[in-house]
């Protein structure tokens, strides 16, 4: 069998996108470009920017070693405190609230998904290295104070010890994400999402104990009611917490904060989330439990709804004006900005990247998800908090294009 030339193949026309559409661009912008826009270079790495340096992942890497210590730790104590079947009963119905907490966290994410080893480090040190700090600092003081039953120790524990140290447990895991991957920590929707994670891994482990305690002193119908209360009231409790001190971090990320500078936030993020730890458990233990829930939880839950909505489309907005950037020296069209900056836009594109032989659908997932890299890191090296964010943007640069010419190729 012999097979047509080039020349005598018939040429399929080019695919068409109307909206939205491409622009056949070359390889180098138009003279005279916006200085600090980079032009595409052969050398330019085209690996993901989160792995364009090896020395992000060393701390991490001790940190997961750590963590892994007190894992073993952690499980040992479950064991021997509460048995091995008290604490799977436990474990497999703490699953549930984090599930349906991951799920909600995903589409906050949507718009620029989080490196999934990291978001994994979060939850990993909401449920081991922040319980493993809080059941250190209860010990010590035991040690230290002895045991008090009395009413007042136990509302002091409660609404003073707990919120207190918990909170900083877990707004450490926060800080260090911060610190250790700070060009994946760009905006306030980050800051909230790697919070919330943290505070779900540390719900997770929590509701072990608490779900297994009850099924050891109650037995199904008190392991129902603590289910109830934590799993179908309150799995987003820990989440809002530990997402103000998150959301404090990301406006110091956007507002291009050195480490040093952005403690400040962290500091204030932390208050508020031991604030609202505290007017939680002590809804529980002055005053009646279900009128505050209604009264006060309930609207400010609606409230964080509201406000992950608001931060969202300050999100689509940012992305429109940083690629508007590379629109005025030719990198995209106008039409491709739209496209890339708004939900609808991405729905039909991600349509029509379907219809083109083959399935491109990941090619255009692709592309979307480098071009919002990209906007995030031209914001990066526009507020010079990121030494490293001009290499990451020139990678994105040369593997949007890339994925521009394979989504033309036929």
């Amino acid at each position: 069998m012999t097979f047509p030339s080039d020349d005598e193949r018939p040429q399929r026309p080019r695919p068409s996108l109307t909206p939205p559409s491409f622009s056949e661009l070359s390889t180098e912008p138009p003279q005279g470009a916006v200085v600090g826009i980079p032009a595409v270079d052969v050398t330019f790495p085209t690996i993901p920017p989160e792995h364009s340096s090896r020395a992000n992942w060393r701390p991490a890497i001790w940190l997961v070693g750590a963590l892994v210590i007190v894992l073993v730790i952690l499980i040992a104590y479950f064991l021997s405190a509460l048995g091995s079947a008290a604490s799977l009963v436990g474990m497999l119905l703490a699953l549930i609230p984090l599930a349906v907490v991951f799920l909600a966290v995903r589409a906050i994410d949507r718009w620029e998904p989080e490196p999934p080893a990291v978001m994994a480090l979060a939850v990993a040190w909401g449920g081991v290295g922040a319980v493993g700090i809080t059941l250190g600092v209860d010990l010590a003081i035991t040690l230290l104070f002895g045991s008090e039953e009395s009413a007042i120790a136990v509302a002091l524990t409660t609404v003073v010890q707990a919120p207190f140290v918990e909170e900083v447990a877990k707004g450490l895991g926060v800080l260090l994400i911060f610190l250790i991957f700070r060009s994946r920590f760009d905006g306030p929707v980050d800051g909230l999402v790697y919070g919330a994670l943290v505070g779900a891994g540390f719900a997770f482990t929590e509701n072990i104990q608490y779900f297994a305690i009850a099924f050891i002193s109650g037995g199904v119908d008190q392991t129902g009611v603590t289910f109830f209360m934590r799993g179908i009231l309150s799995p987003f409790a820990h989440v809002m917490f530990t997402s103000i001190t998150g959301l404090a971090l990301g406006i110091a990320a956007c507002r291009g904060l050195r480490p040093a500078a952005s403690l400040r936030w962290w500091i204030l993020g932390v208050a508020g989330a031991i604030v609202l730890h505290a007017l939680w458990n002590a809804s529980a233990v002055f005053f009646d439990f279900f009128a505050l829930y209604a009264l006060v939880q309930v609207p400010l839950f609606i409230v964080f709804i509201l406000g992950i909505v608001a931060l969202r489309r300050a999100e689509s907005r940012l992305t429109r004006a940083r690629l508007s950037d590379y629109a005025a020296v030719g990198w995209f069209t106008i039409e491709e900005v739209d496209m890339l900056s708004t939900g609808a836009g991405r729905r039909k594109a991600l349509a029509w990247a379907a219809t083109l032989h083959g399935d491109k659908t990941s090619l255009m997932k692709s592309f979307i998800a480098d071009a919002t890299s990209l906007a995030a890191a031209r914001q990066r090296v526009l507020s010079g908090r990121d030494d490293q964010a001009q290499n990451d943007e020139r990678a994105l640069l040369t593997r949007a294009t890339a994925t521009r010419s394979a989504l033309f190729s036929l």
